[in-house]
């Protein structure tokens, strides 16, 4: 690449520095910096040209089209004509084509890179306090998300065997590790929901490389297996999970730390197919791992009782109650999957072919992963903590203030960035222990009948009816 192609890619990632700030009503431009989005697109060799649709105008349209409550193209198109209005600038074509095949020329890798240094930079940027007993804790959790019904689609992500050809719709299996601290994605996979190897425990072990010695790896219990937590230990990584149900725990054995609380040697189980022999052979052939019960008590409920294993073997440095208390944090990881499937609609996705079904979730999570990073530096200013602060009224906030950011002068940017994290960090979650609602519907659907036969049929059939 020349220095004048390699000059002019720097000035137009600079110009639209501000642009990303204004035209996404996010501020951008401070939690994703021009430099960051041009290393990437260096390192990938992204051939960079002045057109309408360059990859940054892209990105940047993108963005704000999956945090946009209709996530259409048309939704994302026309607003970038009136913005480019609004700014004195041209008019685009309403029309979507450019931009639907701009889309498909982004490439999937620049989203991800860029999705995980955002994660990993609020990380990395968390206070102290946020941490848990000074340790950084990581929390992974799985889910599963649809989309449209396209041979492409159904090929690449097979539709669930309960469902009729025609009638169901594909469906990927999601692995997430986030940061307990600020809440950000530092990681995911995405595979198929059934098959060979496509499990959220085979996601977890392709992201042993995201974790860094010292590191708590905290997950429910399925995940809570031997040759896994090995591999962690030999990594320096910290493992807390509640124990597996096929795993029988004895408090009678093993070195007494307490009430229900010891410590007792696991023995390694028999090599599993995903792991090689020299792997294996370099594993110990037992493993230190505590147990201890704890009883959740709520005034009106039942006791429950539950056993967690860790690796954590000091009661003094990491008493019961703190780990427990740890273990219930671990339900912020069902909070962010529900902020990013309910509130930011990843749960049913739009994207005609896998590729385009695979930016569409990297597009979201770089989205989360910015707003996250804007409500940590709220909580950072105004001194609480970012799991106070409600991710749904942030970004209601960061809607509002859209028209102010639009159409701002870039001398005014900084003072709105304090009112807007001023907004934000005033709408804390309130306290409500105990709090159990169902999950129930008082309002009912319109009485449409569900479809059980190919699109097709239906429609020839209510022809034949007529």
């Amino acid at each position: 690449m020349s220095d004048c192609i390699r000059w002019s890619l720097r000035h137009r990632v600079d110009c639209f520095r501000t642009q990303l700030a204004q035209y996404a009503s996010l501020p951008f431009s401070d939690v994703l910096p021009a430099q960051v989005v041009l290393d990437c697109l260096g390192s990938l060799g992204v051939r960079y040209y002045e057109s309408l649709y360059n990859p940054v105008t892209t990105l940047l349209l993108f963005l704000g089209q999956v945090m946009h409550a209709n996530p259409t193209l048309a939704v994302a198109v026309e607003g970038f004509l009136a913005w480019r209005l609004g700014q004195g600038l041209s008019p685009c074509s309403p029309d979507t084509g450019a931009y639907c095949r701009a889309r498909k020329r982004l490439p999937e890798a620049l989203l991800a890179k860029l999705t995980r240094w955002a994660g990993r930079e609020a990380e990395r940027a968390a206070l102290g306090e946020w941490r848990w007993l000074g340790r950084v804790v990581k929390v992974f959790d799985g889910s599963t998300v649809s989309m449209p019904d396209t041979p492409a689609n159904q090929k690449a992500y097979p539709q669930s065997r309960s469902q009729k050809p025609g009638v169901g719709f594909p469906v990927a299996r999601i692995g997430v590790l986030f940061s307990l601290a600020v809440g950000t994605v530092l990681d995911v996979g995405i595979r198929r929901w059934a098959g060979k190897f496509q499990s959220e425990l085979a996601m977890l072990r392709d992201m042993f490389a995201m974790l860094d010695p010292g590191d708590v790896l905290l997950s429910d219990r399925y995940l809570c297996s031997y040759m896994e937590i090995a591999v962690l230990r030999s990594l320096g990584v910290d493992f807390a999970a509640r124990i597996n149900a096929v795993r029988s725990v004895d408090f009678r054995c093993g070195s007494r730390l307490g009430p229900r609380d010891h410590v007792v040697e696991w023995i390694k189980p028999s090599r599993p197919e995903w792991m090689s022999p020299e792997q294996y052979d370099a594993l110990p052939e037992t493993m230190p791992m505590r147990e201890f019960a704890f009883r959740l008590v709520r005034p009106g409920y039942r006791t429950r009782t539950f056993v967690v294993a860790t690796t954590l073997l000091d009661p003094e440095a990491y008493p019961v109650a703190e780990i427990a208390e740890l273990y219930r944090l671990r339900w912020d990881a069902e909070v962010n999957l529900r902020s990013l499937k309910t509130v930011m609609h990843l749960d049913v996705l739009h994207g005609h072919s896998p590729d385009m079904v695979r930016k569409e979730i990297w597009a979201h999570l770089l989205t989360y992963n910015l707003i996250r990073t804007v409500i940590a530096q709220a909580a950072a200013s105004h001194e609480k903590h970012p799991r106070e602060l409600s991710f749904t009224r942030a970004l209601r906030t960061l809607e509002a203030f859209r028209f102010l950011l639009a159409f701002a002068h870039p001398e005014d940017l900084p003072l709105f960035y304090r009112y807007l994290l001023a907004a934000i960090a005033s709408h804390e979650i309130a306290n409500r222990p105990g709090r159990l609602e169902p999950r129930q519907r008082k309002r009912r659907p319109k009485p449409y009948k569900f479809m059980t036969k190919p699109r097709d049929q239906a429609r020839r059939q209510e022809t034949k009816t007529r």
